[in-house]
């Protein structure tokens, strides 16, 4: 008997004939001797109709008050999801985050998962039943509601693994797996029958949709299998675990992209300890992601320190550092909110020169012009001009022979 846990995505519970249709997977899956756990999202477009309500209420909502909102539509899903599951004969029982005790720290819209107390669902599963979580959602010390930000529903399944110490954590979604590339972007783009965490939190680190980053790096802390799966057509998905060992390892595993990038640079600053460490130390505090970092040095003593953002945080950012730019002496802000960032990876990466050198030229060729660098052991990220992102990834996937048919570890 094996130990599951299944999460369904907004568009695979967007009508009742859908959540039916659930119901009945989950019921197979029971039928077949599994413990199932259930996470759900809330109904497609559901927890956007709720900002927007509160938008019209309020033009900035407090943001304890908007996560007691947004949570309600996971709710609504498992019970929905839990009386379609009683109506074949199936049991059944639904939680919320807070009756599950989901503790998270207290960052309303963002919150991180401190801790899983997972007693009543280890009870439900071990006598039988189905349990039906909501995703999404927590609660802090102070029980107040949390929610994980969007994509939090499948860091929820994933952690629930991790606590249950299940066997294989399956994220059913509108895809049938991850591919080579966008396949809306790419339509030569294959699905990868497996793929590791390393290479999955890259992917998703830069731009990749498939999964949400903070649910891979739990699946990879704690060793447990992830499969992606397509909850409208029956198929293997792409399994993501440990490194492959396979001989065939390809070079380059995937290329992805990210269209809402931001670049921010404070020009003229003094060139002294510290003087990172006071632009980049308020952006932190405000919890603004920062991705790439890049800091000049001009002859004069005085440095341009470049960053980027998302781009809903540029406005938010330019705010944080006008008075610490003022402060230090800056010569001012530049901002620019029309970048993507375009990304190679692959661990094959580590056992061969040249990838950035083909990639570079690749693009030239191209004209596309190169704005920031970053790399790591097995990916290479570059930021351009948003107009050219397609043509990027196309370029791309072609040079390093994704598009090739025998490409090792493509359907």
């Amino acid at each position: 008997m094996s130990l599951i846990v299944e999460k369904y995505g907004g568009t695979s519970v967007a009508t009742i004939e859908r959540i039916k249709a659930v119901a009945r997977n989950v019921a197979e899956s029971a039928k077949q001797g599994n413990k199932i756990l259930v996470v759900v999202s809330a109904m497609s477009g559901e927890t956007n109709k709720l900002l927007a309500l509160a938008k019209q209420i309020h033009a900035k909502p407090v943001e304890r008050e908007l996560d007691v909102l947004l949570a309600t539509g996971e709710q609504v899903t498992i019970a929905l999801l839990t009386l379609a599951l009683h109506a074949i004969g199936t049991r059944a029982r639904s939680y919320t985050g807070s009756q599950i005790r989901i503790l998270t720290d207290p960052v309303h819209g963002k919150a991180r998962i401190m801790d899983i107390q997972s007693a009543r669902a280890r009870h439900d599963l071990e006598n039988g039943a189905v349990v039906v979580v909501a995703g999404f959602q927590g609660v802090d010390q102070d029980n107040n509601i949390t929610t994980l930000g969007r994509g939090g529903s499948d860091t929820t399944a994933v952690a629930m693994a991790a606590a249950l110490q299940a066997d294989e954590c399956r994220i059913y979604t509108d895809v049938d797996g991850v591919y080579t590339a966008d396949p809306r972007v790419v339509p030569e783009a294959k699905r990868l029958e497996r793929i590791t965490f390393e290479e999955m939190l890259e992917l998703s680190g830069a731009g990749a949709k498939v999964l949400q980053i903070r649910a891979v790096e739990f699946a990879s802390k704690y060793k447990i299998p992830l499969r992606v799966l397509s909850s409208f057509k029956f198929g293997a998905g792409t399994l993501i675990t440990d490194e492959d060992t396979t001989m065939e390892q390809p070079l380059i595993t995937g290329i992805t992209y990210h269209r809402d990038e931001a670049k921010v640079t404070v020009r003229g600053v003094p060139d002294k300890p510290g003087i990172a460490h006071s632009i980049l130390g308020p952006i932190s505090d405000a919890h603004i992601n920062v991705d790439m970092i890049v800091q000049n040095v001009s002859a004069d003593g005085l440095a341009d320190l470049t960053f980027t953002v998302s781009s809903d945080d540029l406005q938010k950012s330019e705010r944080i550092l006008a008075p610490i730019a003022a402060k230090l002496g800056a010569e001012g802000i530049v901002g620019d909110g029309n970048l993507a960032k375009v990304s190679v990876v692959g661990v094959g990466m580590r056992s061969h020169a040249g990838i950035a050198t083909a990639m570079f030229k690749a693009l030239a060729e191209k004209g596309i012009n190169i704005l920031m660098i970053s790399t790591s052991e097995i990916k290479i990220s570059v930021t351009i001009d948003m107009e050219y992102t397609e043509l990027a990834v196309r370029t791309l996937h072609k040079t390093f022979g994704l598009d090739d048919p025998a490409h090792p570890a493509a359907d």
